[in-house]
């Protein structure tokens, strides 16, 4: 008998309902980057966030359907790449950088090479790490960091010349926090199927309730704070050894 014949066939194609929502989140990225070009910065910052919120749920459909493939994962990598790696970079840019000449487009070229660093040394550590940390700081916070402080800026109708350092700095700080050794929470540990304690529950209705009286300053503090708590994570990491090797002495 052919071999042909002998072997099982292969199946063709992929998955609609988990690559949806990544090619919704790319075409967020992409008109993010058309906006802004055209100079409407809060709706380039508002399809950021509408990128994360569908990068957010990708993966946990993908894992609750058991339609995970290696397609996917790279799929949904270099959707990330597009949304939070070259969008936010580009928007930064247009908004402030572009005036600071060689500084500027440098500090964007930092930040999105840096997001790509930081997923291709994600992509090829998601089998050996552990799943409770990411390792830098995960491309979609960089991102809310960036395009947040913008928001907050323009919301508020403020001078974004006197601010276009402070963005800067941000920019580069974001990026190089991504490809750092810092480890910080997935939440991974929590699925949307699992039970949770009925206080996470109030967590999160009062989580809205802020969001909602002023989106920008929350959700941009909401990010610098997860930002800082890596850092913080791994300070405490240190002493904590510390004490224990005073202890064993």
């Amino acid at each position: 008998m052919d071999d042909h014949y002998s072997k099982p066939a292969r199946r063709g194609g992929i998955y609609l309902l988990p690559n949806l929502f990544t090619t919704a989140a790319l075409f967020a990225g992409f008109y993010a980057i058309l906006a802004a070009d055209q100079g409407r910065f809060e709706a380039a910052v508002l399809a950021i966030f509408t990128a994360m919120i569908l990068d957010g749920f990708d993966g946990r459909i993908a894992r609750l359907t058991n339609t995970q493939t290696d397609f996917g994962a790279e799929y949904d990598s270099l959707s990330d790449m597009v949304a939070f790696g070259v969008a936010p970079a580009l928007i930064m840019y247009d908004w402030a950088l572009v005036e600071m000449g060689k500084i500027g487009w440098l500090t964007a070229f930092i930040y999105t090479a840096a997001a790509a660093l930081r997923l291709a040394r994600f992509n090829t550590q998601s089998g050996m790490a552990d799943k409770r940390y990411f390792q830098g700081l995960p491309s979609p916070s960089a991102a809310a960091i960036v395009v947040g402080f913008i928001w907050i800026v323009t919301d508020n109708h403020l001078n974004h010349l006197i601010f276009a350092w402070l963005g800067a700095l941000l920019t580069a700080s974001a990026g190089l926090l991504m490809v750092s050794n810092f480890r910080y929470h997935s939440f991974k540990q929590w699925g949307l199927q699992d039970r949770v304690p009925f206080m996470v529950m109030v967590v999160i209705m009062l989580g809205f309730a802020l969001v909602v009286l002023d989106p920008p300053i929350v959700l941009f503090v909401i990010a610098l704070s997860y930002a800082i708590s890596g850092p913080a994570l791994t300070l405490q990491r240190v002493r904590r050894r510390r004490l224990e090797r005073r202890r064993d002495t």
